[in-house]
């Protein structure tokens, strides 16, 4: 089994709750297992800030799938939820966003699959919430989670509830 960390977020409709739903749907996923999740964050639009403030929160999971075969997986869980991607809109609004943040101690570069994630040191959002559930988690090439954490601004982020 490796374990996966991923990123969750919505901003449309009831994000709190589609992200809940969400978490709660990756241990439903093929030879997956949710271990561990964070707590949903408040957060800020980020890249394209003309929309409204996301919901966030990060989950571990176990899982016996590649990394292609998850990130599929995932990428169907978010249709289930109503994701429609727009080539046109980069980093819109959306109604379910599943990142595959790291899988294992891996480290992946092909077409339409890039662990870590190449944003992942640079967004407080997603570090936040993984700091919260995993401080001391490596993230190759770039040091620990709460020390990429330290180097950002975390303003605005704010666990819900």
């Amino acid at each position: 089994m490796t374990l996966a960390w991923i990123g969750l977020g919505a901003n449309l409709g009831d994000a709190a709750t589609t992200v809940g739903a969400a978490m709660a749907a990756l241990d439903g996923l093929p030879a997956t297992q949710l271990r561990q999740a964070s707590r949903l964050y408040a957060t800020p639009a980020w890249g394209n800030e003309d929309q409204p403030p996301f919901v966030n929160a990060v989950a571990a999971v176990e899982t016996l799938l590649p990394a292609d075969a998850l990130l599929q997986a995932m990428l169907a869980l978010e249709q289930r939820f109503g994701r429609v991607r727009d080539p046109a809109v980069h980093w819109g609004p959306r109604a379910l966003d599943l990142d595959l943040l790291l899988y294992g101690t891996q480290v992946i570069d092909l077409p339409g699959l890039q662990v870590p994630h190449p944003y992942l040191h640079e967004r407080a959002f997603v570090l936040v919430p993984l700091a919260e559930i995993a401080p001391d988690l490596a993230i190759p090439g770039h040091g620990r989670v709460q020390d990429a954490v330290m180097r950002l601004d975390a303003c605005g982020i704010a666990p819900i509830g």
